[in-house]
């Protein structure tokens, strides 16, 4: 169970990823709406995309990933208007953690990125009972 915080503006947040399992949601399907149409194209005609080991290129670690999000956080981010301000705030936070590879950020860190909402709004948002689409403050440490 996640321990409660006072979430703060330096509160960090981030998607987490257990939050679609023990919901019994479907990540990759989501992810599909955030995919860019040639994207989409691409992952929907290869169904062999399920994992893929990629390497930290500044530490060489290396990772198991989702073979959907890494071809959006490699692709998309770079269409112009993937964080576009017109889309809703919850689903433009989630594009933002795409694109940053799911680094945690605090509220002010997220609003000088999407900079059409305040830090306060963002964390009103993240901070309410309703958590969207697994977007969480990361636990501290016990």
């Amino acid at each position: 169970m996640r321990r409660y915080i006072k979430p703060t503006l330096r509160t960090k947040y981030h998607i987490d990823f257990d939050w679609w399992q023990k919901k019994g949601q479907n990540l990759r399907r989501y992810l599909l709406e955030h995919a860019c149409e040639e994207c989409y194209a691409l992952v929907k005609s290869d169904t062999e995309i399920a994992t893929i080991d990629w390497i930290d290129p500044g530490t060489a670690e290396v990772f198991t990933v989702d073979g959907i999000w890494h071809v959006i956080h490699n692709a998309c981010r770079e269409e112009p208007k993937y964080l576009d301000p017109n889309l809703p705030v919850t689903s433009l936070i989630f594009r933002l953690f795409i694109v940053n590879n799911n680094t945690p950020l605090t509220p002010v860190e997220i609003h000088h990125q999407i900079k059409n909402k305040g830090a306060e709004l963002i964390l009103r948002i993240l901070s309410g009972h309703r958590v969207y689409k697994g977007i969480c403050h990361v636990a501290p440490p016990v």
